[in-house]
């Protein structure tokens, strides 16, 4: 059976399978982790940026060179959460620099443990790309906003490809990207209260008063609109409504996360300068109207923007690796170009 099957659209409350996980250690310190299964779905870690299309567990035959040997990165299927197997997992990404995890299943506690816990590895190891590669119909709205949380502290690209989708409490989870890239559907429906003793609408209404204050409340902070909480309240478990590219957009569910690129202009403009930051604000537009151009490769991108980006000062002298496209190790100041004050 997929994982996917049987997950029951966007649930609140009750007992979610598996048990929650205890909290008897901070997974943001130490190694003795509490142990936890995954058992919710099926997920598996690699070490290259696939095309967003890409559907399911990764299964390429990804190779990486590590200390001048040639080793396999294909997508290792991970399921005991511990401290010990998440970091073997991730140590052939450490010489790339890219992680890409992949889900497909519920979203429950242990979903949570999975990111909270692969992002920590990430920043020991000092991984800086990190991406999602999400395909859930949903799962816990409670657990949903534990696991956002966890993704909007430890900096995670979230993708839906083209044969995936991302259901009622999945939603959730996109507010929280850094960057969120979707190809597949996406849609909302409304939330089911778990062992409900409501007889009433006035009742069922009161119990999920709460959650849908919480859920405002980490739509707001995470840069979304409160709208998505709206839908989840008013449109029939038993339909779905599906959001359109436009609507994503609107809702703040697809694209660069407002709030974390207004966190990173406060902090470019601490650390390069007014100046700097106008300049690639520049750079960027002009990228995106000159080089990225329908059907054109990954390849004619890159080599249009590292060559428009000498016009702009870049790399730039003060602040080289913060400049545009400095993942491609060109960190050399452009000629004539001492930086920005």
């Amino acid at each position: 059976m997929p994982a996917n099957a049987g997950q029951g659209g966007a649930l609140s409350g009750g007992s979610p399978a598996p048990a929650p996980v205890a909290r008897k250690t901070d997974v943001l310190k130490g190694t003795d982790w509490p142990a936890v299964e995954l058992t919710s779905g099926e997920a598996s870690i690699s070490c290259e940026s696939v095309p967003i299309e890409a559907k399911g567990p990764i299964r390429e035959k990804d190779q990486v060179e590590v200390n001048g040997q040639i080793e396999e990165t294909s997508g290792q299927t991970l399921t005991d959460l511990s401290y010990a197997e998440v970091t073997a997992a991730l140590e052939k990404c450490k010489e790339p620099g890219t992680l890409r995890l992949n889900y497909e299943g519920k979203i429950a506690t242990d979903f949570t443990a999975l990111v909270e816990r692969v992002g920590n590895v990430a920043e020991r190891l000092k991984i800086e790309q990190r991406i999602l590669d999400l395909d859930s119909s949903g799962g816990h709205v409670e657990d949903a906003m534990k696991a956002g949380d966890a993704i909007g502290a430890s900096q995670w690209t979230i993708r839906v490809g083209e044969h995936a989708i991302c259901h009622s409490a999945c939603v959730l989870i996109l507010a929280a990207g850094d960057d969120r890239q979707i190809a597949g559907k996406v849609g909302i429906h409304r939330m089911i209260r778990v062992d409900s003793t409501a007889t009433t609408r006035a009742e069922l209404s009161q119990e999920l008063r709460e959650v849908y204050e919480n859920m405002k409340e980490y739509l707001e902070r995470n840069g979304a609109s409160v709208a998505v909480a709206d839908l989840m309240m008013t449109v029939p478990n038993r339909k779905l409504r599906l959001l359109s590219a436009d609507e994503l957009v609107e809702y703040g569910l697809d694209g660069t996360n407002a709030v974390q690129d207004d966190l990173e202009r406060i902090r470019l403009t601490r650390k390069c300068g007014e100046d700097f930051v106008r300049r690639k604000d520049e750079f960027m537009r002009a990228f995106e109207r000159e080089c990225q151009l329908p059907d054109s490769s990954a390849e004619k991108v890159d080599a249009c923007g590292l060559a428009l980006r000498e016009s702009f000062g870049f790399p730039d002298g003060k602040c080289p690796i913060e400049s545009p496209l400095s993942a491609h190790g060109d960190t050399r100041p452009a000629a004539g170009n001492v930086g920005s004050e």
